[in-house]
């Protein structure tokens, strides 16, 4: 059984994510609901951190990049000269980085462009896609072959359909690297179907089945609605010790206890690599979400590669540069792909 401070800090998370994750939305009018909403269930610390964040969201309203925090498009040659003479291997969130943050999730379509990109980048690096998606459904959206997929957060590793020259191995179909949460199936499949139950008392919030993790959707769900939302889920997730609840932009996310991440992920793939405490690879990292920030944190640690946040927003990171959004995404990796061919 979980507490009631954790069920309290858990909704605070969830308002977070949603005031971080759209500046328009960061008005006064949200800022009195949200305490209207949250104000009987949190403590005065807890309503303290509420308004912070709302008022911080404020205050960055078409805020630019932070102190310490470049551009990685005004700092690429920089970059290029630190990862001269070592490997580039590219990781890549997916929704918020290679797609828009949409509405509806099952629409979150990479543009043509993005993709013809993507493909140039998996034929000239390592590179693979971190998602909390499920490796089926960002499959569907990419369609490569050439790429690493660790969906569920890095709960479910697949190596390429297509190998290149820097990828070990010459297997015709994907190979299942790795699946630490395996054992969580039948848990995460029964929480499932009680969360779909629940929220179909919540008008626009949508469960999502990730495979070893599940989210809950609230990025249409009224602001009135938002209490009821994170008690329902709350009330289910008391039930499941072997669960825990984190949050992302506009969503709730639940996962197993496991320690694992994207950061063991990253770690995981660089070792399948052949890159395992290895001096000669540079890996560049880049993400949008609360998720990605371990992956960050693995990559500063080591004093390896660099993250990359994606935000139009100042916020807290342990990224090195920032990107604006998907568009300069697109143009980053553009200029890598151009880098490497004009190299030879």
């Amino acid at each position: 059984m979980k507490s009631s401070s954790q069920v309290s800090t858990n909704i605070v998370k969830l308002t977070e994510s949603f005031s971080h994750s759209t500046v328009s939305a960061a008005s006064s009018q949200v800022q009195k609901s949200s305490m209207a909403l949250f104000g009987g269930l949190l403590g005065q610390y807890q309503k303290r951190r509420l308004l912070f964040t709302v008022e911080e969201s404020n205050n960055n309203k078409g805020g630019s990049n932070k102190v310490g925090h470049p551009s990685a498009l005004k700092m690429f040659d920089e970059m290029i000269w630190n990862s001269k003479g070592k490997q580039v291997v590219v990781f890549l969130d997916y929704d918020g980085t290679l797609s828009p943050i949409v509405a509806d999730p099952e629409k979150a379509f990479m543009t043509k462009k993005m993709r013809a990109i993507l493909k140039d980048i998996a034929r000239l690096f390592p590179t693979a896609i971190v998602t909390g998606r499920c490796i089926d459904k960002v499959y569907d959206f990419v369609r490569l072959g050439e790429v690493y997929y660790a969906g569920s957060h890095g709960m479910d590793i697949k190596g390429p359909t297509k190998s290149r020259n820097h990828q070990k191995g010459n297997n015709n179909e994907a190979l299942v690297l790795f699946q630490p949460a395996s054992q969580f199936l039948p848990m995460i499949n029964e929480v499932y179907k009680i969360l779909v139950e629940k929220m179909k008392a919540i008008p626009g919030a949508k469960v999502e089945n990730n495979k070893f993790c599940l989210s809950v959707h609230f990025r249409c769900v009224e602001e009135k609605c938002w209490s009821a939302l994170a008690e329902q889920v709350n009330s289910v997730l008391k039930e499941y010790p072997k669960l825990k609840l984190t949050h992302g932009r506009k969503v709730i996310e639940i996962r197993p206890t496991i320690k694992w991440d994207k950061g063991k992920a990253i770690e995981f793939l660089l070792e399948s690599l052949g890159y395992a405490n290895s001096t000669s690879v540079f890996p560049i990292y880049i993400g949008d979400d609360t998720t990605d920030e371990d992956a960050f944190k693995v990559l500063r640690s080591k004093g390896q590669g660099i993250g990359i946040l994606v935000s139009q927003i100042q916020k807290e990171t342990n990224a090195i540069y920032t990107l604006h959004d998907p568009l300069e995404v697109g143009q980053f990796l553009r200029r890598l792909a151009d880098w490497k061919k004009n190299k030879f």
